[in-house]
């Protein structure tokens, strides 16, 4: 069957479209721009159209359409496929419906969704679980990859809130890292947001198991012994006895992820995976990418370390930057940052700010705000802007400088030090 992907090079519906792929689908897909997953998806076989977006890229044969939840309503493709009566879904309605063919687990939350998914994955391919996996990240476990194809009756998958899009999921095991303000796109506030994680929730079945982070004050204000769908909770806290040997056998640095491996562990005491295996997964994990992924750079004779991180809510800043800052405590830290999405910057503002204050680093400089395609409202992006974070932090090591200049300053201002 051919299946055409619009926004196919999103993180999660390329992943979707490597499952087709792996089942011997015909697959075809457009975007606005290429990249790395773009240029992955053509050489594993997908047909890949780059640029405006056009109603002849659905050719006779196309049986089904899928697309990203951030396509407007308009899209040329999208019109032609419902004029045509091609079967059109979004990528949160197919996922939903694998959610009910397998037995599958969902992470959800604010922050550690990827990192929380990539490390139960790990522990059960290593327990021989053998599962399929669709997470919003490249794993080198996975071959640079965001989708493992396994021959298990486990699906894991990272469930995304955005848009309220977990709730086309029908998951076994619901994984609850955190809570917080986010997507304020879509949500009105943080009630709005709650209720919409209560309906989530409530997707579990009888027998299902909700795995939530004591720790986190708004995942305790979900109404959890009212719940109508199940009867089991398993908690996760900072305070287990297998938080200290976690601090010693991670890779990666800070405490949020000592938190993703005790959802991970928690998640795996459910299906009664024993903890040697479990602990052995856990020590082995590389990281993701885009997740405190360490590179190395030189000027002139300056040897540095960079640390790339998707970092772009002001509690994942602030807990990447005292990552850093454990991991490198006596060297000067510098951070680049480029904001994401004109609508979450200015909505969380004052958290910016506070953050950006608070953490001790030596030097803060801001690029310009990521345009998001399809999720910037009308009148945002005159209210704010990166000048406007860097004026109102009012730091002499806070600068503005555009993307263009920032490699240039870099070299000149770090090649002496």
């Amino acid at each position: 069957m051919h299946i055409h992907f619009i926004g196919i090079g999103g993180i999660g519906i390329s992943a979707l479209a490597q499952y087709y792929l792996s089942k011997d689908h015909e697959v075809s897909g457009s975007d606005l721009v290429s990249s790395e997953i773009t240029d992955f998806l053509k050489k594993k076989g997908a047909k890949i159209y780059i640029g405006s977006h056009k109603k002849n890229r659905l050719k006779p044969d196309t049986k089904q359409v899928i697309y990203s939840p951030a396509v407007k309503k308009n899209n040329p493709e999208l019109l032609e496929a419902e004029k045509k009566g091609i079967k059109t879904q979004s990528y949160p309605q197919v996922l939903g419906e694998l959610t009910k063919k397998y037995f599958t687990i969902a992470v959800s939350g604010t922050h550690g969704k990827s990192t929380t998914t990539a490390m139960i994955a790990l522990i059960l391919i290593k327990a021989g679980f053998d599962p399929t996996v669709i997470i919003g990240t490249k794993l080198k476990e996975f071959g640079n990859s965001n989708f493992r194809l396994g021959k298990g009756k486990y699906l894991i998958i990272e469930a995304d809130e955005w848009n309220a899009s977990f709730l086309n999921y029908w998951p076994k095991i619901i994984v609850l890292t955190n809570i917080e303000k986010e997507h304020l796109d879509y949500y009105k506030n943080l009630k709005h947001i709650l209720k919409t994680y209560q309906e989530y929730t409530n997707h579990l079945p009888r027998n299902g198991m909700l795995v939530i982070n004591k720790d986190d004050k708004n995942i305790s204000k979900l109404k959890i012994q009212n719940l109508k769908s199940h009867p089991k909770t398993q908690k996760f806290t900072l305070k287990q006895k297998e938080t200290k040997k976690l601090k010693k056998i991670l890779k990666i640095p800070g405490e949020h992820n000592i938190l993703n491996a005790l959802a991970a562990l928690t998640t795996a005491h459910i299906l009664k995976i024993p903890d040697r295996i479990s602990f052995k997964a856990l020590s082995e994990y590389k990281g993701a990418w885009r997740r405190f992924e360490k590179h190395k750079f030189k000027i002139g004779n300056r040897k540095l370390e960079i640390i790339s991180d998707y970092a772009h809510h002001p509690t994942e800043i602030k807990v990447t930057l005292e990552a850093t800052r454990e991991k490198f405590p006596y060297r000067k830290i510098w951070c680049v940052f480029q904001p994401h999405q004109y609508q979450r910057t200015f909505y969380l503002f004052k958290d910016f700010i506070k953050v950006f204050r608070e953490i001790p680093i030596d030097k803060l400089i801001i690029t310009d705000i990521y345009d998001v395609a399809g999720r910037e409202k009308g009148g945002i992006k005159g209210k704010i802007s990166s000048e406007k974070l860097v004026k109102t932090i009012d730091r002499t090591w806070a600068i503005y400088l555009p993307k263009e200049k920032i490699i240039n300053y870099l070299k000149k201002s770090l090649k002496g030090r």
